[in-house]
């Protein structure tokens, strides 16, 4: 089969560009920019651009798919091309249907915990030598890409994002792949860009339980009142799981999960990690992995790139990145490095990146949610309010909303990155929470600071 990727270098279209190429599709695509680490993993396949840019003549006839991906505008000359010649034009999430209407499909859904729950999954999984096909929103350790497809694997185990599949689709990506199970893991208003109110972005979580196919499985956060409330009036023909945060403790910064064995330590922390792994293990319950079998492996689960991913340690300190950005996942993440880490100070560093939190109106929703850090900052880029077009944020507006008087409010990268340097790190947690970069933050030299302060 013969398929085109109009916007080829994103995370998620190059990794899907690379699982078709590996399934022996014959695969080319185009894109305006493309960057590492997309640009090597193309290139090693032979399916990287020649050159940058849009060209409609690379649009015939003989094109048997055309994958449009978000990057990509309504008017791409590309897109064009393919509406004129009649051709197939699918969206990522539509093609991935495509590949898997004839398997079970396992569609993980929230606002939050999305990826950390696939993963959980896939790592059960890749213990246990069962073959799965995926997608999943990060890099995985043992896992060569972010999505594998074949034809003879039973199960595809997705991670159903609630954001816009194309720009001709403004449909959510998790209502098009009509699960067999499905997972709901919490609702916290986000994406107000295209969900302007909170009714209608929940509004989305009860069409994707909607979409569940008859006689199918809903696995639920019963402790999430939002998911609870639209869980439980669903009507359609499906059966409901309900799960709840296990029993655990933190000994000696070690978290020792509850089993019927007994206690087990396990490498990731924070109540709402264990809430993730309850989900994950009915998931995993429901695919043929027994509860021993989950326990056994997911003892030696790391956690999710990006998600509470240790970047640093020394004999005093510590250091965490997490790609936490609303309010609610950065109100846990603080708390869970909080709980883990008691006797240390935790300095907590949040950028605001996305357009939900660099919008003046949405900002309120921030209040508290850096309450259990000792020191809180908060960096912003007005270059990034530009670039989004939206209003400019102030930093009267952003100390009104945190509502915390101890507030660092930072718009400056270099500005950030020096006082950074500056602190102590004795006895200091530091965890930094972002889906951007801080403004090129240049994170080795702050992992020498923590590891060797002799040095500076």
């Amino acid at each position: 089969m013969r398929t085109h990727f109009i916007a080829i270098g994103g995370s998620a279209m190059h990794n899907l560009a690379l699982a078709l190429k590996n399934k022996g599709y014959q695969v080319t695509g185009s894109d305006d920019a493309i960057f590492e680490p997309s640009k090597s993993r193309l290139e090693k396949k032979g399916i990287l651009p020649e050159a940058l840019g849009w060209f409609p003549e690379k649009i015939t006839p003989n094109i048997e798919a055309v994958i449009l991906g978000m990057h990509a505008k309504a008017d791409n000359p590309e897109l064009l091309q393919a509406q004129q010649l009649g051709l197939k034009i699918y969206s990522y999430p539509e093609f991935l249907y495509e590949q898997s209407k004839n398997k079970t499909r396992v569609v993980i859904g929230g606002s939050h915990g999305k990826t950390t729950i696939t993963s959980m999954i896939l790592h059960v999984m890749h213990y246990h030598d069962i073959a799965v096909d995926y997608m999943v929103g990060a890099q995985l350790e043992g896992f060569d890409t972010m999505v594998h497809l074949t034809d003879e694997n039973d199960f595809i185990v997705l991670e159903g994002d609630e954001y816009l599949s194309s720009p001709i689709d403004r449909r959510p990506k998790f209502h098009l792949y009509q699960p067999n199970i499905a997972l709901l893991s919490g609702i916290a208003w986000d994406h107000i860009n295209v969900f302007p109110t909170y009714e209608n972005y929940v509004e989305q979580f009860e069409l994707f339980i909607g979409k569940i196919t008859n006689g199918g499985i809903l696995v639920y956060n019963q402790e999430d009142s939002a998911v609870a409330t639209i869980a439980e009036a669903a009507t359609n023909p499906i059966r409901k799981l309900a799960y709840t945060t296990p029993e655990y403790k933190v000994e000696n910064g070690v978290t020792l999960l509850e089993t019927p064995e007994g206690a087990m330590p396990i490498a990731v922390f924070g109540a709402h990690n264990l809430n993730n792994l309850a989900g994950a293990k009915w998931i995993c319950q429901n695919m043929g992995v027994d509860e021993a079998e989950f326990y056994e492996a997911i003892a030696s689960f790391k956690g999710a790139s990006k998600r509470l991913e240790k970047i640093a340690e020394s004999k005093t300190s510590v250091a965490y990145k997490d790609f936490a950005h609303s309010p609610s996942k950065v109100a846990a993440t603080t708390k869970a490095v909080k709980e883990q880490y008691p006797n240390h100070k935790l300095l907590a560093c949040l950028e605001l990146h996305t357009y939900s939190s660099l919008n003046a109106t949405f900002l309120k929703e921030y209040e508290g949610a850096l309450a259990y850090a000792d020191q809180a900052v908060v960096f912003y880029s007005p270059d990034a309010v530009k670039i989004k077009q939206l209003e400019e944020v102030t930093y009267q507006q952003i100390a009104t909303a945190f509502n915390r008087k101890d507030l660092v409010i930072y718009t400056n990268p270099k500005e950030f990155e020096a006082y950074l340097l500056e602190q102590d790190f004795t006895n200091t947690a530091l965890l930094l929470m972002s889906s951007g970069n801080y403004g090129g933050l240049d994170l080795e030299q702050l992992k020498a600071r923590m590891e060797y302060p002799c040095i500076f």
